[in-house]
Parts: structure tokens; C-alpha cells; sequence
């Protein structure tokens, strides 16, 4: 909507989810500069915007965002109970407004865990995002709280991201070639991420999507996948040894030669899945579907 030429002073028509806000460039990028929203009205790019009222139209809550535009005015936020800062928050870290974020925390008195043995912060990681190409290759991030944020295509291989919380992030894409037992996925975006050879032992993926991901030869025992959706994934020789997949979706799922003993798939859909040379019989399979599935070879 904005071009380089345009004046900072200039109105900013912005329809936040529904709700109609009037500001302009300078607000938008002077406080926060290495903001999403600095970027966006930074007159590098292009925004899509309505043909005859010229409003940008952003998904999110529109009603937390006049906060966040008292904050990028004059530095202040409001007087809020702990639920709403907590959804401020969301959004704060959704623009990637640092300042915020640190504000907000401060508020809620909230201290920082003990981390010490993590090479960056939560800050740092959300800094990290703002890049075009993201790595943490050999990183240590075990222990950090990195959960709704957006970590989409990025290369964590040989990193060490043990009992460190994902929960609700968006890891479409992402590479993990690592160490990541006892982690928390609940909810996540997974679809098509790839964990060839990691240790995810003991971690927690309920209710994740993982479509299309690549799991082979991933350690995967005792594992929680409750009603996660591992549709189209690659699990050929994976670890599932006392896994819980109760309810979880592999229809098509690709499961040659893993190791299923103790694992529970109660409930499972395994319509088309590929089983071929799987030992069965220590399997819990009570209710699971199998139509279709291809059992040449395997042990029951």
C-alpha cells in the first residue's frame, strides 16, 4: 500500500480482523523497527490491499491491537488481568514486537527458567525468524519455551532441543536431524518436517499434524501420538517400541520394517497403510482400522 515515496505522516487504513484502526508509517515502523509490522510498511513490499478504500487487511484479534498501537505511539500498555496480557502476548510475538513481549512479561512477574544450559533465549530465537533463510545447525536450545512461534522451514539439524516446548508452533518444512527427546509437540504444525535418524524419544505429539513427514529411522519409543495425524508419513524402520498412538491417523502412512512392540494403536486408522514385514503381535489393534492396508509379510 505504501511506497518508499510516501510520506511517514501519511494515513494507514488497517481492517484487523474485522476491526477498522486509522495510523501511519511512522507509527508503524519508528519504535520497533526490526518489527513484522515495520517491515511490511517499510515501502520494500507490496501489500495487498481493498480497491476502493485502500485498507490493509490483517488476520488477527483486532480487538488487543489498539494496545499494540498505544505501544508503537507513546510506549504504554494497559492495566490488564493475567488471561488478557496472555493474549496480548500472542499477539505481541506475532508482529514481533520485542519490546512488548519483554514488557508484558515484566508485568506478570514472570521469572525465566532455568535455561543455562541453552545457547540463546526465547528473544533470540524470535529475532532469528526475522531472517529469510533460518539455521540453528548444532544450536543448543534444550529447555527453551519456544512454543507458537513461527519456526516454518527451519534447519535445525544436529541441534540439541531436549525437553523443549513446541507446542501450537508452526514447523512446516522444519529439519530435524537431532536430539530431541523428551520434547513437547502437542498441537504443532509438522506437516512435511523432516526427523529422519532423530531421537524424539519420550517426547509428546498429541494431537500434531504431521502429514508427509519424514520420520525413518527416528527413535520414537514411548512416544505420545494421541489423535495426531501422521497421514502420508514416512515411518519405514522407526522406533515405535511402547508408543501411544490411540486414535492417531496413518492412513497411507508408510510403516515397512518399524518396530511395534508394546505400541498402542487403539482406535488407529491404518486404511492403506504400508505394514509389510512388521511384527504384530505385541501390538494393542483393538478398533483400528486396517482396511486396505498392505500386510505381505507381517506377523500377527
Amino acid at each position: 500500500m505504501q511506497s518508499p515515496e510516501s510520506s511517514s505522516s501519511s494515513p494507514v487504513l488497517l481492517n484487523i480482523g474485522g476491526k477498522k484502526y486509522t495510523t501511519t508509517v511512522e507509527t508503524l515502523t519508528q519504535r520497533e523497527p526490526d518489527s513484522m509490522l515495520a517491515a511490511m510498511f517499510s515501502g520494500r513490499h507490496t501489500l495487498p490491499h481493498h480497491p476502493t478504500t485502500g485498507t490493509v487487511f490483517v488476520d488477527r484479534d483486532g480487538k488487543h491491537f489498539r494496545h499494540v498501537l498505544n505501544w508503537l505511539r507513546d510506549g504504554a500498555i494497559p492495566v490488564m488481568s493475567e488471561s488478557e496480557y496472555q493474549q496480548l502476548l500472542r499477539e505481541a510475538e506475532y508482529y514481533q514486537l520485542l519490546g512488548l513481549v519483554d514488557c508484558i512479561n515484566e508485568r506478570l512477574g514472570w521469572k525465566k527458567a532455568d535455561c543455562s544450559e541453552a545457547e540463546l533465549t526465547r528473544k533470540d530465537v524470535i529475532k532469528c525468524i526475522q531472517a529469510q533463510k533460518v539455521r540453528f545447525r548444532g544450536v543448543n536450545l534444550s529447555g527453551l519455551d519456544l512454543s507458537k512461534l513461527d519456526l516454518s522451514e527451519v534447519d535445525f539439524s544436529y541441534a540439541c532441543i531436549k525437553n523443549t516446548d513446541f507446542s501450537c508452533a508452526n514447523l512446516y518444512k522444519a529439519k530435524f536431524g537431532v536430539e530431541a527427546s523428551s520434547s513437547s509437540f502437542k498441537n504443532a504444525n509438522l506437516r512435511e518436517c523432516e526427523f529422519v535418524g532423530a531421537n524424539l524419544q519420550e517426547s509428546i505429539l498429541d494431537g500434531a499434524n504431521l502429514r508427509s513427514a519424514n520420520l525413518q529411522d527416528a527413535w520414537l519409543t514411548r512416544c505420545s501420538f494421541i489423535e495426531t495425524d501422521l497421514h502420508s508419513a514416512h515411518l519405514q524402520t522407526a522406533n515405535l517400541t511402547s508408543a501411544n498412538l490411540q486414535g492417531a491417523n496413518l492412513e497411507a502412512a508408510n510403516l515397512k520394517g518399524a518396530k511395534l512392540s508394546g505400541t498402542n494403536l487403539q482406535g488407529a486408522n491404518l486404511q492403506r497403510a504400508y505394514l509389510r514385514e512388521v511384527d504384530l503381535r505385541d501390538t494393542q489393534l483393538t478398533g483400528a482400522k486396517l482396511g486396505g492396508a498392505n500386510l505381505l509379510g507381517a506377523i500377527r
